[in-house]
């Protein structure tokens, strides 16, 4: 839905899995074509976007190495997960002659499917592209315009420093939220009725689709166990602070936290 309100591309062709989602994509007037037949889609496109769970594109990307592309076309992707991204789907794109230049936008939210989309929602986001030291450099630049030109705060990492970061600032929340959750209504499923914004503000992520997690976690597991034992250190800290109720260290816990959450914010 951005790319029309913002006049980047003067046609949009969508490949979905299954009839359905065609069906759905074409009644919403969301494409200008639609198909299951991804040679279809893909034969003039000069920018193709792997939007799929991560265990799905080095299966595609494999199709589309057999495929006579446009020339100069370049791949990109959205996925959460970007080491096995570019050494498996980036690496069969690239010995087919076909450029291909991670990216992932920082967007989106706990809901899935065509009722979760909306207009603005790389409004302000970061984004995060991951090119590699032979990454062609014309392409490189062509990739941060339209991340900018969608309203992304765009920045560069390598796919090894990407998963890092976002195993901390994405994938280790998501657990922490369903470990919150757990703790918190697992004895007593009712206490939900009495959660308020806070408990829901804190759990949200918890919500996602729990498939498309266990992906996201399997594929980054190895980013994610540091962070994960540092969170564990943290609540061992806390616990101890709190058997011990010592009200300057609570209150030297809570400022921390503060001052860090508050450095999360953007213009």
């Amino acid at each position: 839905m951005a790319v029309p309100k913002r006049n980047l591309a003067s046609r949009i062709h969508v490949w979905a899995r299954r009839e359905e989602a065609v069906a759905q994509i074409s009644a919403a007037g969301l494409a200008d074509f639609a198909s299951t037949d991804l040679r279809e889609v893909t034969a003039d496109a000069t920018l193709i976007i792997l939007a799929t769970p991560v265990p799905f594109m080095a299966a595609i990307a494999e199709q589309l190495a057999t495929f006579s592309l446009q020339p100069g076309v370049l791949v990109t992707d959205v996925g959460s997960v970007k080491a096995t991204v570019v050494e498996q789907a980036g690496s069969t794109l690239r010995a087919a002659g076909v450029e291909f230049i991670g990216s992932h936008p920082m967007a989106g939210s706990e809901q899935a499917g065509l009722e979760a989309a909306r207009s603005d929602l790389f409004d302000g986001a970061a984004c995060i592209i991951t090119p590699q030291d032979d990454t062609d450099r014309a392409q490189l630049s062509r990739l941060e315009l339209w991340w900018s030109a969608l309203g992304c705060r765009v920045s560069k990492l390598s796919p090894g420093a990407h998963d890092e970061a976002i195993g901390r600032i994405s994938h280790l929340p998501h657990i922490a939220a369903s470990v919150l959750t757990l703790a918190a209504l697992k004895n007593d499923p009712a206490l939900a009725k009495l959660a308020g914004q806070g408990f829901r503000d804190s759990t949200r992520v918890a919500a996602g689709d729990p498939e498309l997690w266990l992906g996201i976690l399997k594929e980054n597991r190895d980013a994610i166990l540091h962070p994960l034992r540092d969170l564990q250190e943290e609540l061992g800290r806390v616990l101890a602070i709190l058997e011990n109720m010592n009200d300057e260290h609570v209150l030297k816990f809570l400022q921390d936290a503060k001052g860090l959450r508050d450095s999360c914010q953007h213009p």
